[in-house]
């Protein structure tokens, strides 16, 4: 279920639903510092259990929901808006994904959100940054996950690229170590695989250059503990290392011969795919060493959730500069947004919508409904859709943005009923924002600041009724035809307008 921000929030919580690793954090917020309380992570391996054809087994879901029942007992109580969920590489993978969330929603009670890997690698980044000491220099951040790898160049809290890569330590064990033998072809056969995913970013990474190279990952944690123990180093990753680990592991030739200080038993198995692709990592990026940081995805979701509840949501920073890139008419954009609220004001609580992110949702769409008349005017709805559900837009969740792009897609002409059943119960809430969008545009149909009558509106089931002043109607002939029309529009999703 789709949750607004909730305010004045003491305690906040992040979980990571990790393709390796389930992670989650509580932490106690003051102004704009967090202050950790609790950490907890489990080894699920989530990523073990898809199959060729791309589904989850019941035996991995399994492993994952015991681990948030012992997560649930922590946030039991905390409000909607409190806990943010994000689920990365594995779910974004796995074609069964919706059995897992409802699932997971219903030991939870929060909702769970699967995120782009751009997504991902910009809260990385942000985790990261909040971390580290606040240095004047540009910063490569690399993390190796268990089914993704994410990248990111930035400098002090503004990543300037972010990319995320199909590669990860459980995914590559999967296919090059899954029996836990450890030969050198096999080796070279994830290193090759790695350098190759490696090649569509490289040259953008380089242009763009970097001052230090930092690591947020328990893999890069484990190589660089594993290298120090070797008294190789002093927990940080260097390319002597890593060419002594290498060594090392051929000799071992088994995963459960592994015996590295500082690897935890359950890191073994997935050892020398980590190994392999750092080791592409470095030579692809010439990198001499690279230091860990322990902040990553969920310390950046946690801020993120501490910046939407103090005005610094990035979703708005977000469409603003989608609307700038699409020149998007921000006057009329900010008569519709307004007319939109008023009346979702009006009826927000016989149409069952004051819980939720329903009218931030509104909002948005009203921002954005006409971003597609840049592509071309025939059927620009449909062109503004695709955008917002085809784009990295940072902050939002799929799910965000499959709501939003539908809301594009019927503001205007017909309103695909099918699209909007996809989402079960809340298909109806989101055909009654619809409706509101589609007033909101036709009362501005008539661009400009002209003066517009003050409106009432009574709402039921499925029904809108629209009081006009006495008489206004009658002098205004394009408005009453504009909304003729519509209530023949919305009689096709058996939804009555009446204007009088």
């Amino acid at each position: 279920m789709p949750h607004s921000s909730a305010k004045n929030l003491s305690l906040i919580a992040a979980i990571d639903l990790g393709s390796n690793s389930f992670h989650m954090v509580v932490a106690k917020a003051h102004h704009s510092e967090i202050r950790i309380l609790e950490r907890n992570g489990e080894k699920v391996q989530l990523a073990a259990g898809i199959n060729e054809e791309r589904h989850l087994s019941e035996e991995s879901m399994q492993r994952g929901l015991d681990c948030l029942k012992r997560f649930s007992q922590l946030i039991n109580g905390m409000p909607q808006g409190s806990v943010r969920i994000v689920g990365t590489n594995a779910l974004r993978e796995a074609r069964n994904r919706g059995e897992f969330i409802r699932r997971a929603e219903e030991i939870l009670g929060h909702p769970v959100e699967v995120i782009s890997g751009r997504e991902e690698a910009r809260l990385i980044y942000l985790g990261v940054s909040h971390t580290l000491a606040d240095t004047p220099g540009k910063r490569l951040v690399a993390d190796i996950g268990g089914g993704s790898t994410e990248f990111i160049i930035g400098q002090r809290f503004e990543p300037l690229l972010r990319e995320s890569l199909q590669m990860g330590c459980v995914s590559f064990t999967q296919r090059y170590f899954r029996d836990g033998k450890i030969t050198p072809a096999r080796y070279a056969q994830a290193y090759t695989a790695a350098r190759l995913e490696l090649m569509s970013i490289e040259g953008a990474l380089h242009r763009l250059g970097w001052d230090e190279a930092i690591g947020s990952s328990g893999t890069i944690r484990a190589i660089g503990s594993a290298i120090k123990a070797a008294g190789l180093g002093s927990g940080e990753v260097n390319a002597e290392g890593l060419a002594w680990l290498k060594r090392k592991l051929f000799k071992l030739g088994e995963t459960d011969k592994i015996d590295f200080d500082g690897v935890k038993p359950d890191r073994r198995a997935i050892f020398p795919a980590g190994l392999a692709i750092l080791e592409a990592i470095f030579d692809a990026l010439e990198l001499q060493r690279m230091d860990h940081c322990d902040g990553a995805l969920r310390e950046g979701v946690l801020y993120d959730l501490l910046g939407r509840h103090h005005h610094e949501d990035v979703r708005e920073r977000t469409l603003t500069s989608l609307m700038e890139r699409y020149h998007v008419d921000q006057g009329q954009a900010a008569r519709v947004e307004r007319k939109a609220l008023h009346a979702f004001d009006q009826v927000a609580k016989a149409w069952d919508l004051e819980e939720g992110i329903w009218r931030e949702l509104l909002g948005w769409a009203a921002k954005v409904h006409e971003v597609g008349l840049d592509i071309a005017h025939y059927h620009y709805h449909k062109h503004g859709a695709y955008l917002i559900e085809h784009s990295d837009l940072a902050g939002f969740s799929r799910e965000d943005q499959q709501m939003l792009a539908l809301l594009v897609r019927g503001h205007r002409r017909n309103i695909p009923r099918d699209k909007f059943a996809e989402f079960g119960d809340e298909g109806t809430k989101l055909i009654r924002l619809c409706v509101l969008l589609r007033f909101a545009i036709l009362f501005h149909h008539i661009r400009g600041n002209q003066q517009m009558p003050k409106v009432q509106l009574q709402a039921n089931e499925n029904s809108l009724d629209v009081a006009f002043p006495d008489g206004w109607l009658q002098e205004n002939q394009l408005t009453r035809a504009d909304f003729e029309q519509e209530a023949e529009w919305l009689t096709r999703v058996g939804f009555v307008l009446s204007v009088r």
